[in-house]
């Protein structure tokens, strides 16, 4: 067979089976944009990083995956759409509809994670050039506009499936009772997140107690059901919201000085320098230049105890940071030791001291076991 015959049989053959071109031309095609917008978007994406804007490499960043499905998904079910011609199989009459869900799921894929990206960079971006956002607050929101983003695609959805909204809504309201009682720990969860977030009696990166339960540590995530905490041991605690309604909480990060209040104890003998000590010290803690005088300053003698004098020390550090508080209370001990040995006392430690009488000699016990000691001559 020479090629001009072979040629021609293969017009024949290709204008006869013209829908195969044409599925694979659709199929080249969305392989070519997919190459082309990736290519683009990446190039893009690394310049947009670099420039001060929140929402514009979140933006870019978050279309990445759903523009590459959105791309194969049209060219898919329009391919299928020519075989469908071709075949008149049954099957393919769900191509509309999947091609409808299929572009309202990946627009709300691009919005969730644009919101999710833009929040991260409104936390973390540009923290030591600008003002950085209560990280607490952006979770929040981020939360409930990707929350109304998903239940406004999935009443689109229904109404797309040929499912009346308003019966929905209406549907949804009479099972809302069962629904509540079936979960109302949830519900009382979600609600306890949600004072939480209004009230903000902590923030994620604080540090909290609660007096009522054994709850001590660091905030990491506060969630809608629970709250990570990790704890001083570096383990992780998970809390559901709602126990956050019925306890107290502290919360030490958000105090304004840290106190020093500690007891220290003289001997007995030194009871004529207990005036001039402790008047030393309440001068150093004045001068000192790690307490805030403007603060409730304490030094008095308090005390008769069983072997000691005691005086109290009572002040308020400027430093709210736990290591240097202690680093301060270190210095102003040290020092309070120094003025007491200064004037030549000593601090106490428990001591017991027996008197003996006048006149009481003790018996001593011999070699051969005999007691001796004075006679009595009379």
């Amino acid at each position: 067979m020479d090629l001009t015959s072979y040629l021609k049989e293969a017009y024949i053959f290709l204008r006869g089976e013209s829908w195969m071109v044409q599925v694979f031309v659709i199929i080249f095609l969305s392989l070519l944009f997919d190459w082309a917008q990736k290519r683009i978007i990446n190039r893009l994406y690394e310049k947009l990083k670099k420039t001060h804007t929140y929402w514009d490499d979140a933006l870019v960043d978050a279309m990445r995956l759903p523009l590459s499905v959105l791309i194969w998904l049209i060219g898919l079910t329009y391919a299928a759409d020519i075989v469908s011609n071709r075949t008149q199989a049954v099957i393919f009459e769900a191509i509309d509809p999947i091609r409808h869900i299929g572009v309202v799921v990946t627009i709300t894929w691009f919005l969730t994670r644009f919101i999710k990206r833009a929040a991260d960079n409104i936390v973390y971006k540009h923290v030591l050039t600008e003002p950085a956002y209560d990280r607490t607050t952006v979770d929040a929101i981020a939360k409930l506009l990707r929350l109304s983003v998903i239940i406004t695609s999935a009443l689109v959805i229904l109404q797309t499936l040929g499912y009346s909204i308003s019966g929905v809504l209406a549907f949804g309201g009479v099972s809302g009772i069962a629904v509540g009682f079936a979960a109302r720990d949830l519900l009382a969860n979600f609600f306890g997140g949600f004072v939480v977030y209004m009230d903000r009696p902590f923030v994620v990166g604080e540090w909290i107690r609660s007096p009522d339960r054994e709850i001590e540590g660091t905030v990491e995530e506060i969630g809608w059901r629970v709250t990570r905490i990790r704890t001083f041991e570096k383990r992780l605690l998970y809390v559901p919201n709602s126990v956050f309604t019925t306890i107290s909480v502290e919360n030490p990060s958000r105090m304004s000085h840290r106190r020093i209040y500690e007891t220290v104890g003289i001997r007995y003998d030194d009871a004529g320098k207990m005036g001039a000590i402790v008047e030393e010290v309440h001068e150093m803690l004045k001068n000192h230049e790690e307490i805030d005088a403007n603060q409730t300053l304490i030094v008095n003698f308090t005390a008769f105890a069983a072997s000691s004098l005691n005086f109290f020390v009572y002040a308020f550090t400027k430093t709210r940071e736990w290591i240097k508080y202690h680093e301060v209370k270190q210095d102003v001990m040290l020092k309070i030791i120094d003025i007491i040995e200064k004037h030549g006392a000593e601090c106490a430690f428990p001591t017991t001291t027996v008197h003996i009488p006048d006149g009481l000699a003790l018996a001593q016990t011999g070699e051969s076991g005999s007691s001796t000691g004075q006679a009595d001559t009379n």
